[in-house]
């Protein structure tokens, strides 16, 4: 297959698990609204002009021509005014109440046409607090759980590559301190291996009788100078044997527990002296456990946290790099255009096989299950998080009405926040904006 092809198959396989992550955490929203009785006029995922629709039961299913993100309508979102007659007011008296008032109004009247007489008590709003919050929780609560049931498919099925412990190439040489030239010269002492007849698909076992899992392990249970023995299994064999071999202490370069250099005050990479024997290790794909999927879920979610925190600095480092050329942040904000080609480019390297393509690719589809958690967990509206956020709050003043025996206070009306609500849903879509063109103008290279 072309390089084209697979850059494009990339794209579709990304865009295919974004549709699917809308889908689904719309689908967490639908299903408790429908258990708790609401009516559900419409499902849609993406917005814009509808490619394709049908209706079952009370419900429409629509996909939209704009994969941005996607809706559930149901009945009753908000209170009705308090105010009395406020729902006979004339659309010309409503008018003179100004912009943001008649945007309240259209907030509480939304959807009104697909209510009837039998759905006066299907309100979203006349729900228990408890009900209305599981309802606005089941979106985010989706993209967490698939964003966790795809790092175990990648960490505990597909598996990660790693160093084995099979010898995939002997050095002639030590070079005792780093420098430029690699090749060996007569100032170099012969490798330990070398002199003790190891060779490329031996595979070492242990050393002075410990197990060894990881050249780590190697280094910590080797000393330079004193004599060391080595049990092996020789490439093409399955029975063991011993070989002795003196280690030469060597600058190598210091790492941390997660194998990640590790850098000085200047940005280079620091040095510790080391035990070596003149070896480098191959590598291979290990299935590892779930808990350490479940870990690396935790790590996803964390770095969401902190891109968010960091997101007004990361917003203006992408715009300041877009209008002057500059190279973009490989860690920095991205859109779905952006991540799309990412994904396409990971596809189209001919260095990655099938198998490591598809990790990435799921890997990139459960970040962004992370991302769409995080995000919507935002006490903002109109994000899940804003509407959790009312219930907590309508949840507080119901305890203290109750402490202070007074009667119970109706749900609280978010209808009140739409003039915030447009604002932030403006700031979303500029920030969307932005991002896009970032990455159509200036995209991030791997």
């Amino acid at each position: 297959m072309s390089e084209s092809l697979w850059y494009v198959g990339g794209i579709i396989f990304v865009a295919i698990g974004i549709a699917v992550s809308i889908g689904l955490h719309e689908l967490g929203h639908l299903w408790p609204a429908k258990k708790f009785g609401v009516k559900v006029p419409t499902y849609a995922i993406g917005f814009g002009p509808t490619l394709f629709k049908f209706t079952r039961g009370e419900t429409t299913y629509a996909v939209k021509l704009i994969p941005l993100g996607g809706y559930i309508t149901m009945i009753g979102m908000y209170p009705p005014n308090k105010t009395v007659g406020a729902k006979n007011k004339t659309a010309s008296q409503i008018k003179k109440r100004g912009f943001f008032a008649d945007m309240i109004f259209s907030a509480r009247n939304a959807h009104s046409e697909h209510v009837t007489a039998a759905d006066k008590n299907r309100m979203f709003y006349q729900l228990p607090v408890w009900k209305r919050m599981i309802i606005m929780f089941g979106g985010p609560l989706m993209n967490l759980v698939l964003g966790v049931f795809l790092m175990v498919v990648v960490i505990s099925g597909i598996g990660t590559i790693r160093q084995s412990t099979t010898i995939d190439q002997v050095m002639p040489c030590v070079i005792v301190q780093p420098r430029s030239a690699s090749e060996c010269t007569d100032m170099d002492p012969i490798s330990p291996a070398s002199k003790a007849g190891l060779a490329a698909g031996d595979e070492i076992i242990s050393v002075n009788g410990k197990t060894i899992e990881t050249s780590a392990d190697l280094s910590t249970n080797l000393t330079a100078g004193q004599a060391a023995t080595l049990t092996i299994r020789p490439s093409g064999s399955k029975a063991t044997k011993n070989i002795e071999l003196t280690p030469i202490a060597a600058a190598r370069g210091k790492v941390d527990a997660n194998g990640n250099p590790v850098l000085g005050p200047d940005g280079t990479v620091q040095l510790e002296q080391r035990a070596v024997i003149g070896i480098l290790f191959g590598s291979e794909r290990s299935q590892q456990p779930v808990a350490k999927a479940l870990e690396q879920s935790v790590f996803g979610i964390s770095q969401v946290a902190q891109m968010i925190l960091t997101l007004p600095q990361q917003l203006t480092d992408v715009a300041i790099s877009t209008f002057t050329g500059e190279p973009r942040n490989p860690n920095g904000a991205v859109s779905v255009v952006g991540i799309g080609q990412i994904s396409g480019e990971i596809s189209a390297n001919n260095n990655i096989d099938v198998v490591d393509k598809l990790s990435v690719g799921l890997s990139i589809v459960a970040s962004l299950n992370f991302a769409l958690f995080g995000f919507n967990m935002l006490p903002l509206l109109p994000l899940d998080g804003g509407h959790i956020a009312g219930g907590i709050y309508e949840s507080l003043k119901r305890g203290l009405f109750w402490v202070l025996r007074k009667p119970a206070p109706g749900p609280a009306d978010t209808a009140l926040l739409m003039p915030v609500t447009w604002f932030v849903f403006i700031l979303l879509m500029a920030m969307s904006a932005l991002l896009i063109i970032a990455d159509l103008v200036n995209p991030i290279t791997i």
